[in-house]
């Protein structure tokens, strides 16, 4: 269910969130009144942003697990690439679990890009980067007494002080790393829950013969977020890897999952062709899109994507598989002077490693 691409958008409150980048700052913020309208919200919260850095904080970092009662919907849909989370119930147990393999846990807010209102609701892409130490079990073994760093962005669809649907994505596969695992491994270990060859088929290109569509590219300056559809279908779908050239900066840095960070042109194509070639017919969905920011400053643009592909190809993974993949993977975007200056796209490795290497169910 995904009923939020149309929110419609509306003026960004008093303060975005590049002015309030320090967590006290929200802090001395409470019960200071509203700086745009949350019907329906708790009284402390100041704006959306507060809202959903705040009660992040409260929740993981001050422990006050009990809050998911009133921040999340009875029914919330919590969706991961390796499955979907139901329920309020479920959310309290996970946080426990996460919660009790970490002392000394940190969250720090590095972004929070939103759209939307208190009468239709509201969409926000929260960037998140984590620290502790491993301190406790977890489904992947005992604790390994390791520092671990990872981050993520967490997508939320919220109405009146409840998060009613969730998407994220994480470096999972960095952090299973830190803890001194093999993440292939592991993965090996792990039972597929459905048959991954009862998909059918991947829609990249049109019926018949036909090429697939080359996309308008808008003036990003006047439609960052048509500029970042259109160069994303571009450059995945159409394969026009020379989209990177065209409307990345030439000092463009990426934030990639496994902790690597791209510079320029030349890394940043590579990164792209090695997907392409692990999974020839990869198909690239946008599912949701919001933005903030103006021309002057440069605009933050979020995008939620869906990416699938049979695993076909020589790469990263190892020996092809013929295996299909599922990925949520989420984008933030920094456009000024009509090119791409930054981002951070993640997607949950380790998710993928489990879909291509994990054992077949009962069903297989």
């Amino acid at each position: 269910m995904d009923n939020t691409t149309d929110l419609p958008a509306t003026t960004p409150p008093v303060f975005d969130f590049a002015d309030r980048p320090d967590y006290s700052e929200f802090v001395l913020a409470s019960g200071s009144g509203r700086r745009q309208p949350l019907a329906g919200f708790d009284p402390d919260y100041t704006d959306i942003v507060d809202y959903i850095v705040r009660c992040t904080h409260k929740i993981w970092e001050e422990k006050a697990i009990g809050l998911i009662y009133t921040h999340y919907a009875h029914n919330v849909l919590v969706h991961y690439s390796s499955g979907i989370m139901y329920g309020r119930e479920a959310m309290v147990v996970n946080t426990i679990q996460r919660i009790a393999m970490y002392a000394e846990r940190r969250a720090f807010a590095d972004d929070v890009i939103w759209s939307g209102n208190d009468q239709d609701g509201f969409y926000s892409s929260h960037r998140v980067s984590s620290v502790g130490t491993h301190t406790g079990y977890s489904e992947y073994g005992p604790p390994s007494g390791r520092k671990i760093h990872r981050w993520g962005i967490a997508d939320c669809f919220v109405r009146e002080n409840r998060i009613v649907e969730e998407w994220l994505a994480s470096d999972t596969l960095t952090e299973l790393r830190q803890m001194g695992y093999d993440p292939l491994a592991l993965a090996r270990q792990a039972v597929l829950p459905t048959t991954p060859h009862t998909h059918g088929e991947i829609d990249r290109l049109p019926t018949g013969q036909q090429a697939p569509a080359f996309l308008d590219v808008p003036d990003a300056n006047e439609d960052p977020q048509g500029f970042i559809r259109a160069v994303l279908g571009n450059l995945w779908n159409a394969r026009l890897v020379n989209m990177v050239r065209e409307h990345y900066a030439p000092g463009h840095v990426a934030f990639v999952p496994d902790s690597r960070k791209l510079y320029g042109h030349g890394d940043y194509e590579n990164f792209v062709i090695t997907l392409m070639a692990s999974f020839p017919d990869l198909a690239v969905q946008v599912d949701h899109q919001c933005v903030q920011g103006d021309e002057r400053r440069g605009y933050r643009v979020a995008t939620r994507c869906t990416f699938q592909g049979t695993h076909e190809g020589y790469g990263p993974y190892g020996a092809p598989t013929g295996r299909r993949i599922f990925l949520i993977v989420i984008s933030h975007h920094i456009i000024r002077g009509g090119k791409i200056v930054q981002e951070w796209t993640i997607f949950d490795e380790f998710a993928l490693l489990k879909q291509l290497h994990g054992q077949l169910g009962a069903g297989a």
